[in-house]
């Protein structure tokens, strides 16, 4: 038992118990920084410690506890954010070397500004796939991030440090983004909820970008009401974001009677294996859902996601990738450049499917409040792995983790990610798909699942066994 194992490990306990008086939070925070620093090695979710800020930040909380002030909700909670969020103090390198040498920003982004403003305190930036394109965090520049139930194994992404970090039980709370994927691939693989929210929700601004018309924001937790709390903490209007919707504050949780849940099945069953599929069925049935649903053209909503995210991306990096060719991750940075050269009237078109198809999708949230469906085709592969099988098919991993989320995120519909059992023991997710600005419903079911203890996330392993028994290198 190490000094960490001595306080609360949800954030909503954290801010309870520091605001009873329990312990400082520079008691927290150096237990924290302690057990990064003796097991994130073998996991390698971090790429910087904000360590004297966060001790500053933890001075700063325990003098206005003292003096008898009123905290903030999220008094004492330490989090981490994704690298490509401005930290104040440190360069954004959003994974790549290319920015290495940036200047140190200025500003913290708006959503780290907004935890900070709750109470709760940074401790670090995390690994990330360079630039945000990629399913596995395999990076190419800081090294592959593991999966913290099997150290062998990928921690999805392209969020995959945030994911590893809460699995780990390094902090409770992270912040990651998500264009075609990278929170529900990472919270499936390592078992944990996360939350992506409407297109436009959540702000942008002080984020590197990856495509501007599929960029979302979002978090991850150990469970519903953290991740609730966290969500709703984040809500603002944002000027500084074009795309942040100028509406009010809408909470996570409302009153609710009877949900109408369907599952998807079609697309969603024909690639995903037996667990995938498995953990779809047991949310639907948990959740009383009796019907399955297609979901209009699901592939040439991938098919749109995909051209609009190389096209997007390869001209946003377009210049790096003339000036430091040599420099950039060898896969995504050939993508970017096919991407880059791809016809405009493609574009064009995929836009068009992408409009029309979001009508079609739409009619089905008339009948239904929440569809569920798998969110990764299997559980974690092994890194380095190349091919996965899914019924039968050979498919490259990196690209195809996405295969269940990409349709999803290019209508922008809210999602939260809620982590399943299998027969492995691995953990898997599963999608509750909610109609635009209606987070409050996929969080509903999440609590549900909850309840039922049909959700599951697996408990923080103890890292000295997980090492033994997976051979991974520390």
């Amino acid at each position: 038992m190490t000094a960490h194992d001595h306080f609360p490990h949800g954030a909503l306990a954290i801010a309870r118990a520091y605001a009873d008086g329990a312990f400082s939070a520079r008691e927290l925070i150096e237990a924290t920084l302690a057990r990064i620093d003796a097991h994130d090695a073998q996991v390698n979710a971090f790429t910087a410690i904000t360590r004297e800020r966060a001790l500053s930040e933890a001075d700063a909380l325990d003098t206005r506890r003292a003096r008898g002030d009123a905290l903030p909700p999220l008094a004492g909670v330490p989090f981490a954010a994704k690298n490509l969020f401005d930290i104040e103090g440190i360069a954004t390198i959003a994974g790549s070397r290319v920015l290495a040498n940036a200047p140190p920003a200025t500003h913290d982004a708006t959503l780290v500004a907004r935890l900070v403003a709750q109470g709760a305190i940074l401790v670090g930036a995390l690994n990330m796939d360079e630039f945000a394109y990629g399913f596995t965090t395999e990076n190419h520049h800081a090294g592959p991030c593991r999966n913290p139930h099997d150290l062998t194994r990928s921690a999805g992404g392209s969020s995959g440090g945030s994911a590893a970090a809460v699995a780990a039980g390094f902090v409770p709370v992270t912040l990651g983004t998500d264009t075609n994927g990278s929170v529900r691939v990472p919270a499936s693989l390592c078992g944990v909820f996360g939350v992506k929210p409407t297109y436009g929700r959540l702000s942008r601004h002080g984020t590197y970008p990856f495509v501007a018309s599929l960029d979302h924001m979002g978090a991850f937790a150990r469970d519903v009401d953290d991740l609730a709390a966290i969500y709703d903490a984040l809500q603002c209007t944002d000027a500084l974001d074009p795309a942040c919707a100028q509406r009010a504050f809408e909470p996570a949780q409302g009153q609710h009677g009877a949900l109408r849940v369907a599952r998807l099945g079609g697309y969603f069953d024909d690639h995903a294996n037996d667990d995938a599929r498995e953990a779809s069925h047991a949310a639907a049935d948990a959740l009383g859902a009796s019907q399955t649903v297609h979901y209009p053209d699901a592939d040439a909503a991938r098919g749109a996601a995909f051209l609009i995210t190389a096209a997007e991306g390869g001209q946003l990096h377009m210049d790096n990738l003339r000036a430091r060719y040599d420099e950039r991750e060898p896969l995504s940075r050939d993508r970017l450049i096919a991407g880059a050269l791809l016809p405009a009237a493609w574009i064009v078109q995929a836009q068009r499917v992408r409009a029309a198809l979001r009508t079609r999708v739409l009619e089905l949230f008339e009948q239904y409040d929440v569809l569920i469906a798998p969110a990764t085709p299997m559980v974690a592969p092994r890194i380095g792995d190349e091919f996965m099988d899914i019924n039968g098919e050979r498919l490259a991993v990196r690209p195809n983790l996405g295969l269940l989320t990409q349709p999803v995120s290019c209508l922008g519909l809210p999602v939260v990610a809620v982590p399943m059992r299998t027969k492995s023991g691995l953990p898997i997710a599963v999608q509750l798909i909610a109609p635009p600005w209606r987070e409050d419903l996929a969080f509903e079911a999440a609590r549900r699942l909850e309840a039922a203890q049909v959700a599951y996330c697996p408990p923080p392993p103890s890292f000295d066994e997980a090492l033994l028994s997976s051979g991974a290198d520390a």
